[in-house]
């Protein structure tokens, strides 16, 4: 298996300061978060834009991390090693390195944001609208700055599921910055304003 991506190369036309990847959540695609990535107005980085590499058993153009359905989680095992050693090949094709480089998710992909980013050294991670996977596994001394974001009024993912993974998060010993909005299952323009934020912060710390 391979990723299909999107790409969009810093508007600045200079090499990227930074890198952020972004993973759609589950029965979306590539193309419905490159669309966020004008409003962010960060003109200095690359952003990737990941398709997941299993079609959605009932969406046509929906992509899928694993199977939500089963309940075995079919497909997770595969996605995750596809994405941590597409994470690991980026350095050499963008020139950036993973400390400089954001992982960011919404829903599905926020899970797998989280799954696969405790993992390795990365800049920061971002969780929109997401939930954590039983059991997670942060790798060493691995201390990524984490930024949960959730609506009160969450009725796909329910709130209760961003609290566990903050509180689950904090108790590993991990930095994480938690914000709830008044907004359901979407990314609100505090959201986009707070992940700018976030991201330029956590970036500009490891340069």
């Amino acid at each position: 298996m391979s990723l299909e991506v999107i790409t969009i190369p810093p508007a600045s036309g200079q090499p990227p300061v930074g890198l952020v990847i972004v993973l759609h959540g589950w029965g979306a695609n590539a193309k419905d978060l490159a669309s966020v990535v004008p409003v962010l107005n960060l003109p200095d980085y690359q952003f990737i834009c990941p398709n997941a590499p299993f079609s959605h058993p009932r969406m046509s153009t929906g992509k899928a991390w694993y199977n939500l359905e089963q309940q075995d989680s079919k497909g997770l095992t595969e996605s995750r090693q596809l994405l941590k050693d597409w994470l690991k090949s980026l350095e050499s094709t963008t020139g950036v390195p993973l400390s400089r480089t954001i992982l960011c998710g919404f829903s599905q992909g926020a899970a797998m944001t989280l799954d696969v980013g405790l993992t390795l050294p990365l800049a920061g991670l971002i969780c929109l609208s997401g939930y954590l996977h039983p059991n997670p596994q942060p790798a060493g001394k691995i201390s990524t700055p984490i930024l949960i974001v959730h609506g009160r009024q969450d009725y796909m993912v329910p709130l209760r599921a961003a609290q566990q993974a903050r509180d689950t998060l904090t108790a590993l010993g991990l930095p994480v910055k938690y914000q709830e909005y008044d907004m359901g299952h979407e990314i609100v323009p505090a959201a986009i304003v707070l992940m700018r934020s976030f991201i330029v912060e956590t970036v500009s710390n490891t340069r």
